[in-house]
């Protein structure tokens, strides 16, 4: 037994269960946590339908102080059982598990916070590591990994679009005017923006044959602007290079949970997956 063992009695076990997703108590746990996480949410939701927070606020609130609690200490319990907390900590899940017991603290103190608990609902990714679809949460990686690609492209076409509707509302406020509802340039812009993105909710529209045409032109360039980014994103979905079958084995040593499937050592610290 190694020295850090000794200092934290139990963790390796624990550490099997919480984190150990192919082991049947690993398992029992993740789908466990699921329906308690699904409970709770549910009881945000009733809690903010008036009729049931009056005639049952009290065991509303009861039950998800009782359900905050119990998920503070297996954040606690996380901390204390993974051999890296810290990176725990800064982790997508680690800092997603912080953020689903604060509401309800700060609700103490700020009235009306609770509902951000709502917070809770990305807890239920683990879902994909509870049905093996471990491989899912790599496209997922693929795809952020293409987004941030395709950032700077993505923006020059912002920054185009922005100087298109600036320019388009600054002369259908020219040509309409406050007579016929555009009022400023800001509500002028507002229109040309709802406009270009084929949203329409039409409580502003031009009246004039000039601003009609006018109009026009920008709907149609309207369709270029929801074709243009998804063509950038898409190219570069298309540049990323495929990658083999991914396992959900978790590494007891520094926590991480993506190499490729049958893999025998970790690939972030090159511990053994073995044991």
């Amino acid at each position: 037994m190694s020295a850090e063992e000794k200092e934290r009695p139990g963790a390796k076990a624990l550490y099997e269960t919480i984190f150990e997703h192919e082991t049947r108590p690993g398992f029992v746990f993740d789908v466990v946590l699921l329906v308690v996480i699904l409970a709770s949410i549910g009881l945000v939701m009733i809690e903010s339908v008036p009729r049931y927070s009056e005639s049952h606020g009290s065991l509303l609130r009861t039950l998800e102080w009782t359900l905050t609690i119990a998920f503070t200490v297996e954040y606690l319990v996380r901390l204390y059982c993974h051999p890296r907390p810290a990176v725990y900590a800064r982790s997508f899940f680690g800092v997603v598990d912080l953020l689903a017991i604060l509401p309800t603290y700060v609700a103490a103190f700020v009235p009306g916070t609770q509902a951000l608990v709502v917070v809770r609902t990305l807890r239920l990714l683990r879902i994909f590591r509870v049905l093996k679809l471990a491989q899912f949460v790599h496209q997922a990686d693929d795809l952020r990994a293409a987004l941030r690609a395709s950032l700077p492209k993505i923006t020059v076409f912002v920054i185009a679009v922005l100087s298109m509707t600036t320019i388009s509302g600054s002369l259908l406020y020219l040509i309409e005017g406050p007579e016929n509802g555009f009022g400023n340039i800001p509500e002028s812009v507002y229109w040309a923006i709802v406009t270009l993105t084929t949203v329409g909710y039409g409580d502003i529209a031009p009246e004039t044959p000039l601003g009609k045409f006018f109009a026009s032109i920008i709907m149609v360039l309207g369709y270029g602007v929801i074709a243009v980014p998804t063509g950038i994103v898409s190219a570069e979905i298309a540049r990323t290079p495929r990658r083999g079958p991914v396992g959900g084995q978790a590494c007891s040593e520094c926590g991480s949970e993506q190499h490729t499937l049958g893999a025998r050592f970790c690939c972030e610290c090159g511990s053994s997956l073995e044991e």
